[in-house]
């Protein structure tokens, strides 16, 4: 089977399992940073692309791959693909739902032990010889720490209930929303209470958003939501930046309505020099935290990234449905 892969090829000769689905395919790898035209030449007649989330897969490259059966993500996130094109040709695009779950809960709550600890702004002291004066600042106005916050969860899918994990374990209240409320068992496993939107906005010290882009949810985080949050509380997204409305995050965070934020990802990626929340972070150093989309990078969160692709184009080899689609098909 002919495997069109747009993704650097050390990840696989440091990562793929040996498998015989591994052994089975054929591999040719692309520059990311190629055109479709260079693509289409080295492996045109593919029946699989495997690709980073960050790369779109458009129209314009499915209509020309007549053997294709099969896009798959190699993270989580697909919305770069499309899925529609996919969908009425019959090709199967899937995710690695759950890969990186541990590892983007695990940064998640680092950004926001960070943010909580005013850690951007004590490093600055340091270096600018003025260690002295922080206790003195500290002590007039004593920052919450985990134990003593809530934490609403925009979403929760395996990121989320990692994030809870995670969270419980450090005496955080929970609450949460989601288009699709868990079940009873669930929300009293996690000690953890299902809120309307704004009700959570309203509610929660700090927000942390757990749930992918689409059409639903692009702009989500806006001036309405922006509004009904406590001031002097914080927004961490390690999800999607298509989700927040970063004019809205910029004027909550100039009314003081907003303590800080931290990010992981962005709309577009690279991140150019001009991006508002770049031009946010200048504006504000001691309260944007901008990580470069590293969450999903650790060893645990690759091992999982190529057992599950291989996982699945073992189950196409063999003519059956893969797993984790999520075009419909």
């Amino acid at each position: 089977m002919k495997v069109m892969v747009i993704t650097p090829k050390f990840r696989y000769d440091t990562f793929a399992p040996d498998t015989p689905a591994f052994r089975a395919a054929e591999l040719i790898f692309c520059d990311r940073r190629g055109t479709e035209a260079d693509w289409l030449a080295a492996a045109g007649d593919a029946e699989v692309i495997l690709v980073s989330p960050i790369t779109p897969i458009r129209e314009s490259l499915i209509s020309r791959m007549p053997n294709l059966r099969l896009i798959h993500s190699e993270g989580v996130g697909f919305d770069l693909i499309d899925l529609e094109t996919a969908r009425k040709r019959g090709i199967y695009v899937c995710n690695n739902a759950g890969c990186n779950a541990g590892p983007v809960a695990e940064q998640a709550v680092m950004m926001m032990t960070m943010l909580l600890r005013r850690t951007l702004w004590g490093h600055r002291m340091v270096l600018e010889g003025r260690q002295g004066e922080v206790v003195p600042i500290l002590e007039r106005n004593v920052p919450e720490d985990l134990a003593s916050s809530t934490v609403g969860l925009v979403g929760f899918g395996a990121i989320g209930r990692a994030a809870a994990e995670r969270l419980r374990a450090n005496g955080s209240k929970l609450c949460y929303w989601s288009r699709h409320r868990r079940d009873a068992a669930t929300e009293a496993a996690f000690d953890m209470e299902y809120l309307p939107l704004y009700e959570l906005a309203e509610r929660s010290h700090i927000v942390s958003l757990h749930i992918p882009a689409n059409r639903e949810t692009e702009g989500l985080i806006g001036r309405d939501f922006f509004s009904h949050m406590r001031p002097g509380s914080y927004l961490v997204n390690t999800a999607r930046g298509g989700l927040i409305d970063n004019d809205a995050l910029g004027e909550a965070l100039r009314s003081g309505c907003l303590a800080g934020a931290a990010f992981d990802n962005y709309v577009p990626e690279p991140v150019p020099a001009d991006h508002p929340l770049v031009l946010l972070a200048r504006e504000f150093p001691d309260r944007i935290l901008l990580c470069p989309h590293q969450a999903g990078i650790t060893q645990t969160a690759f091992r999982n990234v190529y057992r599950m692709l291989f996982e699945n184009l073992g189950e196409l080899m063999a003519g059956r449905r893969p797993q984790r689609i999520v075009n419909g098909l």
